[in-house]
């Protein structure tokens, strides 16, 4: 088929964006797990003209991932791929922020590796979280090698000893950047690249619902201290994508990209100087 394929996996407000930014030419396939999240944005980018498919997908679920690319694979050559689905610590228990966010991840790189055309590139969603703390590394390695059947396995994410949705969140995100890294070489072999951005704070219904949480008040300070001071917007997040995922960015595979409005920088800063 001639047909390219632009696969947005997670179509709220990164989703829609990326969506938005790339799907002319395309054929759009949009998936996610809400039917309702995915009909209302299918409506909206038909109606601005784009050509738009619809899948339901459980990015935690193998089967439900294997079948989403290989629908995606009948529509034409699957050229580009946006993973963009995922929970916060707002929103969802340990447990499941480590099926979705990292599981699912793990399972979108596996899949997709298979069917990515020559020359196609993908981009995950990883999050500035990840570069927040450190990790051993020797959990660092298994993050990023250990077999997706087998990754929920691993003894260090044990809900029990995690604790907190909020260390799950950043371990699954660290998790994010490693299976990528480890992945180019999988999607090299088709002739693809595959990179992962981190967003900062972006005021996505994610994002506004974390900084009305817990979490809130220290996740606005770090905006505040930024070089940017501002919360990041969908629009930020695409046009990055946009970068990554174009022929421009051929020499560039499996790295992160931190686009966060200069928040790590800053908190680095404030590290360093308190131990001067």
């Amino acid at each position: 088929m001639d047909i390219d394929v632009l696969v947005v996996i997670g179509v709220g407000g990164m989703g829609l964006a990326i969506a938005r930014r790339l799907g002319a030419g395309h054929t759009v396939l949009l998936a996610d797990f809400d039917e309702e999240t995915l009909g209302n944005a299918a409506t909206t980018l038909h109606g601005e003209g784009h050509t738009v498919k619809t899948h339901v997908v459980d990015v935690s679920d193998h089967s439900s991932v294997a079948s989403l690319a290989d629908f995606a694979a009948g529509l034409g050559r699957v050229t580009h791929v946006a993973h963009t689905a995922g929970v916060s610590p707002e929103q969802a228990p340990i447990d499941t922020i480590l099926k979705v966010d990292l599981l699912g991840v793990a399972l979108v790189l596996d899949e997709f590796a298979r069917v990515i055309a020559p020359r196609g590139a993908g981009v995950v969603i990883a999050s500035m979280a990840g570069h927040m703390g450190a990790l051993p590394s020797e959990h660092e390695t298994a993050l990023a090698v250990t077999p997706a059947a087998e990754l929920l396995d691993l003894p260090f994410l044990d809900p029990e000893k995690l604790g907190h949705p909020g260390i799950a969140y950043t371990v699954a995100k660290r998790g994010n950047a490693l299976r990528v890294q480890a992945a180019a070489a999988a999607w090299g072999k088709r002739g693809a690249r595959i990179n992962s951005i981190s967003p900062g704070v972006i005021s996505t219904p994610m994002g506004r619902q974390e900084l009305s949480g817990e979490s809130g008040q220290r996740m606005q300070s770090m905006v505040d201290m930024s070089a940017t001071g501002r919360l990041g917007t969908p629009d930020d997040i695409a046009g990055a994508a946009a970068f990554l995922l174009d022929p421009q960015a051929g020499f560039i595979t499996g790295t992160d990209l931190l686009v966060d409005g200069g928040v790590v920088a800053a908190v680095r800063a404030v590290q360093r100087a308190g131990t001067n």
